[in-house]
């Protein structure tokens, strides 16, 4: 059933001490915790809380987190793509966006964002959607990570691999902007053949153009 929330946990060591890795978690529990102040890729700490607790409402808004005791040091965010993009032009009830992933620079290096996509789609609703994430190399830290464009790429596909996200082509505008961006999805085992001829068009609007 398309929107439905089940809530789901595991513990991951880490140095010596357990991370909750939990969601789809309410605005409530959101508000509860503390945010960790280097999760800073998107926006300042205290804004992109708001942001989160935003999402945490919304119909087929998830948001799973990793967290340490009650702060989180980590999140990763599902919800329909932004209206402004083509993605969100078929308005697909059952296609939703990978908007955001981020691990504390502190907890980096522990495949801690690899496991939280493992755990995100643990999520039997995962099924029913396409999960698409759209990569543009000026949001990644580049700067904090010491890699450069297609050093970070490589770890980013990786990451998103060990979600079952799989690089497809498009030739969307911002994306073909530059050979480092890409798009990336999931398809889930119960989306039906209509929504994936319809997710090819969206990727495809300008192939009879030369």
């Amino acid at each position: 059933m398309i929107h439905e929330k089940t809530y789901y946990s595991i513990e991951v060591p880490f140095k010596g001490r357990t991370l909750i890795l939990e969601g789809p978690i309410s605005s409530e529990s959101l508000h509860s915790y503390d945010f960790h102040t280097g999760l800073v890729a998107f926006r300042p700490p205290k804004q992109q809380k708001e942001a989160l607790l935003g999402i945490a409402d919304l119909p087929e808004g998830r948001i799973n987190v990793v967290r340490d005791g009650n702060m989180i040091v980590g999140y990763v965010t599902f919800l329909y793509p932004d209206p402004m993009e083509r993605w969100s032009e078929g308005k697909m009830v059952d296609l939703i966006e990978l908007g955001a992933i981020e691990i504390a620079l502190q907890y980096r290096g522990a495949q801690i964002g690899k496991n939280l996509l493992r755990f995100s789609m643990k999520d039997n609703a995962m099924e029913d959607y396409i999960i698409i994430t759209t990569e543009y190399y000026w949001h990644w830290d580049l700067k904090g990570s010491g890699l450069d464009v297609w050093g970070y790429r490589k770890i980013m596909e990786k990451m998103m691999n060990a979600g079952g996200l799989e690089w497809f082509a498009t030739d969307d505008p911002e994306i073909c902007s530059h050979p480092a961006n890409c798009l990336m999805a999931r398809i889930g085992k119960r989306v039906n053949t209509d929504s994936i001829q319809q997710f090819d068009q969206l990727r495809f609007q300008n192939r009879f153009m030369y």
